[in-house]
């Protein structure tokens, strides 16, 4: 236990040296939720029957030929072709590498051991990762190939976690590289970096893989989710699935160490002029999931991908308004106000949330 203070001890004096080194009575507060702390942890997929793990890898092959498991339903053979999200039977992954960008305790002190899949089964129109996203750019891995890749990240990267992301139009394949990764020795906790536009299918088909959830949950509206994420059901899937989530894994808990073994995250993604939207989101929240559950209430919007580019007009629209020129969604085209995200954390904190991602206020981590 660390001393808050020392005792003076005058020239002289005789100490009994044991006695001077107890602690005092003043102790400092280790500031931790012991709810939310765990001695030690063992990943949910080390802990599969291997009856569990040989149905999740039939459902997963079933799913490949008749591809329904993203709200999208696409019905597509994928080994045959392609959905809305581009892919076919194998992944195509972007960056593979020890990413230190996450929330500090998923990426912790070596880093958490991300997977950048390309495609997605949102088109939002400000996405910072649109060159990942929106296009077919990367190199193509089997289940096999990429369950190598996870090993190669715990044993050089010797990372904290595997973290993949974006991951909703694979979870097929995901599923069944984290069954052929658990067979080489794979030890550490998944994370799901979701944008929260998962079927409860493929939600089911996760149970018992994943450990940590961390989506996205970026609008409430359906006019808006259809404007800027064309998805007009966004909202509602969303809300189903971070309860499911939740469900499966309960509120984020932490090692000693700081760093985040199981449970969930949610972030918030603040946008101009979307306060009211985010107070929903925080309000259904602390309703209808947790007012334990962990948020991360995200400042970096930036325009970006389709916002603020040059409308596209016809010739007559051309000649009536000359050489005036508008741009396409203009209503998010700056960055996001103080205000507002002052707005949104008052928001949260009113309807009873209180775990946030914060510099911690004492010398020691936020749990």
């Amino acid at each position: 236990m660390l001393l808050s203070s020392c005792r003076r001890i005058r020239v002289g004096q005789l100490v009994n040296p044991i006695r001077a080194l107890r602690p005092s009575n003043d102790r400092r507060s280790l500031h931790l939720a012991p709810p939310f702390l765990l001695d030690d942890y063992i990943p949910r997929y080390q802990r599969l029957s291997e009856t569990e793990a040989s149905k999740k890898r039939s459902l997963a092959y079933a799913h490949l030929r008749n591809c329904n498991l993203c709200p999208r339903l696409c019905g597509v053979n994928r080994y045959e072709t392609t959905g809305m999200c581009l892919i076919g039977h194998n992944v195509k992954v972007s960056v593979i590498a020890p990413h230190f960008g996450e929330e500090p305790c998923i990426q912790g002190h070596n880093g958490s051991g991300s997977v950048f899949f390309s495609g997605c089964n949102l088109r939002c129109t400000f996405c910072q990762n649109h060159d990942i996203a929106h296009q077919r750019n990367g190199f193509d891995l089997t289940p096999e190939e990429l369950a190598q890749w996870y090993i190669k990240l715990q044993e050089v990267g010797n990372v904290h976690n595997i973290n993949l992301v974006t991951p909703e139009h694979v979870v097929p394949q995901v599923a069944l590289s984290i069954l052929a990764a658990r067979d080489l020795g794979l030890k550490v906790p998944i994370v799901y970096n979701t944008s929260a536009f998962d079927s409860l299918a493929s939600l089911e088909l996760m149970d018992g893989l994943v450990d940590i959830y961390l989506p996205d949950f970026k609008v409430w509206n359906k006019a808006t989710s259809q404007r800027l994420l064309k998805a007009e059901d966004y909202a509602s899937t969303a809300a189903e699935s971070v309860k499911a989530m939740h469900a499966q894994v309960g509120d984020l808990c932490f090692t000693g160490d700081g760093i985040a073994k199981t449970g969930v995250l949610v972030r918030h993604l603040v946008m101009p002029g979307q306060e009211a939207e985010a107070k929903e989101i925080m309000k259904f929240l602390a309703e209808n999931v947790s007012k334990d559950i962990f948020v991360n209430i995200m400042e970096q919007y930036r325009p970006d991908a389709h916002v603020g580019k040059p409308k596209r007009r016809t010739k007559k629209e051309t000649a009536e308004q000359g050489d005036q020129e508008e741009v396409r969604y203009a209503e998010i085209n700056r960055p996001i106000t103080k205000d507002e995200v002052s707005a949104v954390r008052k928001a949260a904190e009113a309807v009873g949330l209180w775990r946030f991602c914060d510099p911690p206020r004492h010398d020691g981590f936020a749990m």
